[in-house]
Order: structure tokens, then sequence, then C-alpha cells
């Protein structure tokens, strides 16, 4: 897989005076895309600026408890005050809690491995996933940034977008191919149609070959998408029975999620 650097990852726009700060977000970028694996000599290497810029940053981060390092392997984890940070957002909305019941549903009743993810700029984040109840190996993982544009989880998101909403995120896509699979630009447009109209998409093959995902939209109160959810298959098993658990079980799962969303606001403002 065509690995992406952090620093085309936010989709934001430039802005003037921030290109320290922007630095800063690499570095902390790759230590969180592999936590636990990285070196400070390797880090280094992988961000590619000067030496004493990169030693200054990563000392900086390293103060404000945002990176440390593991006196046991000598390798970089993502610090306290961070992991602490990213706690409080998710609490104030924590649709993993909300979707926790169902997405172990899902999985249950396909017995295929079920993710959950949520949108950060031209990517989706996985906040969540379920293994499967029958092995198979796969790549992904819990915080693990993955495109929009090749995966059954970015293309229900963007496919539940209002029109123009979702034009804007296509001219800003790199159609980069992880496989042979992954669709072009006109391709994946009229993908997101047919993903619209049948409400759930599919990653055929586009993200990892001989795996199949089956993805679906998870909407907030107000009818716009807050995330979506998927289920694995490996191509080997994928008969007709299983590709219709499949499909019907994630539309189910996340008209379920959406449901318990719209109670929770309502709850909310009482």
């Amino acid at each position: 897989m065509r690995r992406i650097e952090p620093s085309v990852q936010s989709g934001g726009s430039k802005v003037p005076g921030t290109a320290s700060f922007s630095k800063f977000m690499i570095v902390l970028q790759f230590v969180a895309d592999d936590p636990g694996r990285l070196s400070v000599p390797e880090l280094y290497k992988r961000v590619n600026f000067p030496r004493g810029t990169s030693r200054r940053i990563l000392s900086a981060l390293m103060n404000e408890g945002l990176i440390v390092v593991d006196e046991r392997t000598e390798r970089l984890e993502l610090g306290p005050r961070l992991i602490n940070l990213a706690s409080r957002a998710w609490n104030r909305f924590d649709l993993r809690t909300i979707a926790q019941e169902d997405i172990r549903w899902l999985r249950d009743s396909t017995s295929e491995t079920v993710h959950l993810a949520v949108p950060s700029g031209l990517e989706m984040v996985y906040i969540d996933k379920l293994e499967g109840l029958r092995a198979v190996r796969m790549r992904s993982r819990i915080g693990a940034r993955i495109p929009l544009h090749s995966t059954s989880v970015g293309k229900a998101y963007m496919a539940a977008l209002e029109v123009s909403e979702c034009k804007g995120l296509l001219d800003k896509l790199d159609y980069y191919p992880l496989t042979p699979n992954t669709l072009a630009r006109h391709d994946l447009e009229s993908d997101l149609r047919d993903t619209a109209r049948r409400g759930y998409s599919m990653d055929r093959e586009e993200t990892e070959l001989d795996i199949i995902c089956f993805g679906c939209a998870i909407r907030g109160a107000t009818g716009r998408p807050v995330g979506s959810l998927s289920v694995t298959v490996p191509k080997y098993r994928l008969d007709k029975a299983a590709e219709r658990t499949c499909k019907e079980g994630v539309v189910v799962c996340a008209s379920r999620i959406s449901t318990r969303i719209s109670a929770v606001t309502e709850q909310d403002a009482l």
C-alpha cells in the first residue's frame, strides 16, 4: 500500500505563517501512524527535515507530553497528554459507544470483521474494529487513516453527502492506485451514484487484493453523514448467501446506529 505523507493528509489549505506548526503535525502524524515501531533515528529519516529541526520538534513534543519514548523498546509512542485530549473529543460525541451493540451484532451475524470510521479531511479514520469470528489477515487497525476514494467506508460517506459537497471532495482527492482495481475519478463518480441509489457501497479489491468490503453511511440527527461502517470478507468465501447477508446486515446496522444517534440528540435537547 502506498504510504501517504502526513503533510497532505489533513486536506486543509495552507495558511500563511503556519509552516512550523505543519512540521510539528508531520512529526506527530508519523508517530501516530506507527506507534511503538519508530526509533528516534528512524523518525528523523522519515520526516526528511534538517536534523536540527527534527530534534527541536521532537524535543518540544516530548516536553508537552504529546510523544514519549518507551524505556524498554526505545521506540516512540503517543504521549498521555495527546491521548487525554483525544478522549475528551471522543467523549463529546462518542460514536464508538453508541454503535458498540450494533456493530457487535453485525460481526456476530456475518462472522466477518467490522470497521467503524469517521471522516478526517480527505480521509477516514478507523475508530473501532471488531475482528471476525473466522480468522483473516488484514492490515487495518484502530486509528489508521484510510483513503476516501478506494474504501467502502469512504465511498459510503461521500455518497451520503450533498452533491455539491461530494464534488468538492472529489476535486481535491489524489486518485492514487492502491491495487489494479482502484477506481479513477470518472469511474468513482459513477460508483458513488450507484452507492447512493442502492444504499450501500462496495470495495471490490480496491484497497487490498482478495478483500471485499460492504459499507454504509451513518447519519446524525439532521440526516448528514457523521461516519460509516463496513463489513469485510475475503474473496474466497464470498458466495451469494454471504454477499446477501453482508449487504443487508450493513444497511440494517447503519440504520440502527443512526436511530440511536437521533435518540441521544433528542434526549440531550430536553
